[in-house]
């Protein structure tokens, strides 16, 4: 049936050039217009002269060419540049109709119409008619061998072709999504592309050729504006603040755009052409509410040859990039990772492998707060076309074969900068869509869930090692459905006096393990800070500022936790006699004063507080219980905890002449016994400072 399909259309294309004449441009062939005649024939000259100057001036020449064609649209040359050209614009759907028409008025139109119209086809979906324009193509390109001839080989079109046999599986099994676009807020007649997002979806950046950038310069290979970085915030109700420039120093008079973000946003990945080399990699920090200047990342990352993409581990301590240097390639540009903030010995850069990285090119790399979930962009692997976006998970020391995210995410165009939130459930990426408000857009991408049919569109500092897959879960409603197994922690650090906002340390560790394994800072103009915390882990969370005590907090997160967001507002006291401490991260045996594990790195805390930052201080430390069980009982189990950690202090070196201890059973309850979990916050151990001078 596919065979005589073929044959019929080859039979009606047949028909159509004999009805269909093809008109030259030539005068005679316009004696009643000759003023039209006369205006496209200055537009059809200059047209021409653009698209001569190669593929990078093709979309510049359309608006030239599409005059001439208003007057003429029976020309076989006129249509075919006209599809050539959109197949290099950011509507290549476009392109069919007019290769069609060039192949209707003459099939001799070009040696490469037919490779041409497998484009076409390709990239509106029509695989089928594709597959048959692109095997017909086969004797032209290369010649029949596998070297070029006229621009296309032989290889070139099998991969096209296998590209369009995994189009007809994907669409087969199209995965359930609303792709919806961002709207005007963000969303402009120029192109917006790249944005990268917090964790909580709280704030966008993204890369736009728009008409007030900073230096206001057009780019002249392509005739668009320079490259700038502009942000928006989400409000409460779904939408989205007007995006705004972000000015200087993140914008220049050259091409600034985004790359990544740290997931609570207080860093931003940026690529610049500073260097002459093709583009490196550079970063900004949030100081308060200013941006610092562009650092660039260095050797160990940047080379004389392109990066063109990063992604922070959300922990910190690594980078995931993309570069193109030969000496550890794989093909064209790979995926890496290096160890940013190991002491010691620098790392190198290690090239993911070949389960990641192909002979073609890895791009747009992007690392889920999870810690174990990257998404990326691969014009190799199983794509259907162009770039396609992959995932891949980090399981027992290695990843997972990249999965195709599938239709109508992926299309037979390129696919690339996509990020998803820390929640799992939306994605962001740029795509040119027939409700576009003119180049690219930003659409956000939402998973719905397998009981709902399907919904088609015409899309911080994690603690990586310790976090299990993203995993995937049904849901009745349609809401997203994909939840990782991920917590935001976030929050405001203010004075307890003066509710001025602080910039504070804030360390993370894996009580376990007694291992910090994450630090960072709230902002000093906001006191804003968040944390991405995967599900599976004793998390105690410091918060310490120079002349005042510390505040910790405890999150033990069972490992089938889903995805939550938790706010935390944290008010430091300063150091004066009288104020209070509470160690949320001691913790003892059930019904036993016996110190668990788990409780070495606040001990550990006080004792460093005690010896080395305040080397006066004395303290009384208590012991408390909720109402449950004896009363008398509860006094002496909460004074026996509260002499294990005077034992533990002393047996460090602490005197015990700076140390007192006592036990208030349930006499001092914080919050009313009326629940478990408020009975969980009066069970504690808390220290309160009598002197310290």
């Amino acid at each position: 049936m596919k065979k005589l399909s073929f044959l019929l259309t080859l039979l009606l294309s047949a028909v159509l050039t004999v009805s269909a004449q093809n008109v030259e441009f030539e005068a005679k062939n316009f004696a009643s217009q000759k003023d039209a005649f006369k205006a496209a024939s200055k537009e059809l000259k200059e047209g021409n002269k653009i698209f001569e100057e190669g593929p990078n001036r093709y979309e510049a020449a359309i608006p030239h060419l599409l005059v001439a064609y208003r007057l003429n649209p029976n020309n076989a040359d006129l249509n075919f540049k006209l599809g050539v050209a959109y197949l290099q614009s950011s509507f290549k759907a476009k392109a069919l109709p007019y290769l069609q028409s060039a192949y209707q008025l003459n099939p001799r139109v070009d040696p490469l119409i037919q490779y041409q119209l497998g484009r076409g086809f390709h990239l509106n979906a029509k695989w089928d008619e594709a597959l048959e324009a692109y095997r017909a193509s086969l004797s032209v390109a290369g010649g029949g061998g596998g070297d070029k001839e006229n621009g296309v080989s032989v290889a070139e079109v099998r991969k096209h072709i296998d590209e369009c046999q995994t189009g007809k599986e994907l669409m087969k099994k199209p995965v359930r999504v609303f792709i919806d676009n961002l709207g005007p807020e963000v969303n402009t007649a120029f192109a917006e592309y790249s944005p990268v997002i917090t964790a909580d979806e709280g704030q966008i950046y993204f890369t736009s050729r728009r008409d007030n950038t900073v230096g206001g310069k057009m780019d002249p290979g392509l005739g668009d504006y320079f490259e700038d970085i502009y942000s928006a915030n989400h409000n409460e109700n779904g939408t989205w603040t007007a995006a705004k420039n972000a000015g200087k120093p993140l914008n220049s008079e050259n091409h600034d755009a985004t790359v990544g973000i740290s997931p609570d946003g207080q860093k931003l990945l940026v690529y610049l052409d500073q260097s002459g080399n093709g583009g490196d990699l550079y970063e900004c920090k949030l100081e308060g509410n200013q941006w610092s200047m562009p650092e660039n990342l260095g050797k160990r990352i940047n080379t004389r040859d392109h990066e063109a993409s990063a992604s922070y581990a959300p922990d910190g301590n690594s980078l995931f990039f993309v570069s193109n240097k030969e000496e550890a390639s794989l093909g064209g540009h790979d995926i890496y990772q290096i160890g940013i903030t190991v002491k010691g010995k620098k790392q190198t850069a290690q090239n993911l492998g070949p389960v990641i990285n192909t002979r073609y090119d890895e791009d747009a790399v992007f690392i889920h707060p999870d810690g174990k979930t990257m998404y990326f962009s691969s014009n190799g692997h199983n794509t259907m076309g162009g770039y396609d976006i992959f995932k891949s998970v980090y399981d027992k020391g290695k990843w997972s074969e990249p999965e195709n995210l599938g239709w109508p995410i992926n299309t037979p165009d390129d696919d690339v900068f996509f990020v998803i939130s820390a929640s799992g459930k939306h994605g962001y990426y740029s795509s040119a869509r027939a409700d576009g408000f003119g180049s690219r857009d930003i659409y956000r991408i939402t998973l719905l869930g397998a009981e709902k049919p399907p919904v088609l569109s015409t899309e911080d500092n994690l603690l990586a090692s310790r976090a299990a897959p993203v995993k995937e879960a049904n849901v009745q409603a349609a809401v997203a459905v994909s939840t990782a197994q991920v917590t935001i922690l976030k929050g405001v650090i203010t004075d307890a006096d003066t509710k001025a906002p602080l910039e504070a340390d804030i360390e993370v560790v894996d009580n376990g393990r007694n291992e910090v394994i994450a630090a960072f800072k709230s902002n000093s103009s906001t006191g804003r800070y968040l944390v991405t915390l995967p599900s599976g882990v004793n998390y105690g969370i410091v918060v310490r500022k120079d002349g005042y005590l510390f505040h910790s907090e405890n999150f033990d997160i069972p490992a089938s936790s889903a995805f939550q967001e938790i706010t935390k507002n944290v008010a430091l006291n300063k150091l004066a006699v009288g104020r209070k401490i509470i160690l949320r991260n001691i913790f003892f045996d059930f019904d036993k004063a016996t110190l668990r594990p788990e409780s070495q790195a606040e001990l550990e805390r006080v004792f460093q507080l005690m010896s080395v930052e305040v080397p006066k201080l004395k303290i009384e430390l208590s012991g408390h219980t909720d109402d449950r069980g004896n009363a008398a009982y509860n006094v002496d189990l909460s004074q026996r905890r509260a002499k294990a950690v005077v034992d533990y202090l002393t047996k460090k070196g602490i005197t015990a002449d700076r140390l007192e201890f006592k036990g208030f059973g349930l006499t001092q309850p914080i919050v009313p016994n009326t629940s478990a979990a408020n009975r969980q916050l009066n069970r504690r151990t808390e220290f309160k400072v009598l002197s310290f001078e």
